[in-house]
């Protein structure tokens, strides 16, 4: 099963190969990359290229590594018992089967993604250790065992917000996706925009990475926040030569509120004009 990207995803050749030899070694592909690099949209084109269902299991800072497994509802069983409820005398009423159970239990291989892990407890990917590798968990409650019908392909993403105990990591196959050239950035837009207007994808894509190359910005704006400012150029038919005239002495690009997160990065270039003015007088 290979996956060469798709007609809305653009995958450079060392994420094919990543990709491919998770598949092969039957482990994780464990992804990182700054955020808006598409480490999601990689499961869903993914399951999209292979022709898979995708089973999405999104991490919070309360999630625990149960829930992915199963949850017992013991509360609704004691209120229904006290009200003589029949269903009582069946536990598996009361459980409610996690992501992990629902790919286990799938007829057919799915992808399964585990977005943002690093926003979970730092315990929670020990917490899932063995059935990541076993591909199997007991259900204390009912005394089952749940064995993966098929192994799925698990996909999990990180922003690197906290550090991945070794253990977990030695089950990963690990890539990091690069912030995009120029060339695989333009390729992207082309995806997104086919017809765009070349000349304000070039002037667009000079202030862009203009901004990115200053070292003092708290965020540095994403590949997800150019495609979202060049639509809205597009929307407020900004014309490619009031990009091209902007330089450091003028005023911030139009729409900046796309690329520039904080008033922190704000306030930054607004003084950077201020002096570009001054030292041009």
């Amino acid at each position: 099963m290979d996956f060469n990207g798709t007609e809305r995803y653009v995958a450079t050749d060392e994420l094919q190969m990543a990709v491919k030899a998770s598949i092969t070694l039957q482990r994780p592909l464990l992804v990182k990359g700054e955020p808006g690099t598409g480490k999601t949209m990689l499961a869903e084109e993914v399951a999209a290229s292979l022709g898979k269902k995708l089973l999405r299991w999104h991490i919070k800072s309360t999630t625990k590594a149960q829930q992915g497994l199963y949850e017992y509802d013991a509360v609704s069983r004691l209120r229904d018992s006290q009200l003589g409820d029949e269903k009582v005398y069946d536990i598996g009423n009361y459980i409610k089967k996690g992501m992990l159970w629902e790919a286990f239990d799938a007829d057919e291989q799915v992808v399964l993604l585990i977005d943002e892990i690093d926003k979970a407890d730092i315990e929670f990917p020990n917490d899932l250790l063995v059935e990541l590798d076993k591909m199997e968990f007991y259900v204390y409650e009912t005394g089952e065992r749940v064995q993966a019908k098929h192994r799925p392909i698990i996909i999990i993403t990180s922003n690197n917000e906290k550090e991945l105990p070794d253990a977990f990591l030695r089950r990963c196959f690990f890539h990091y996706i690069n912030f995009p050239d120029r060339d695989t950035m333009k390729q992207i837009i082309d995806v997104h925009y086919p017809n765009i207007q070349q000349t304000l994808v070039h002037e667009a894509m000079e202030i862009f990475f203009k901004i990115r190359d200053l070292n003092t910005l708290k965020k540095k704006p994403s590949t997800s926040e150019l495609i979202d400012w060049l639509k809205l150029l597009i929307a407020d038919d900004i014309p490619a030569d009031l990009l091209q005239n902007q330089d450091n002495s003028q005023a911030m690009p139009p729409l900046y509120g796309a690329l520039l997160k904080n008033e922190q990065d704000l306030h930054m270039l607004q003084r950077l004009a201020f002096m570009a003015r001054r030292d041009n007088r």
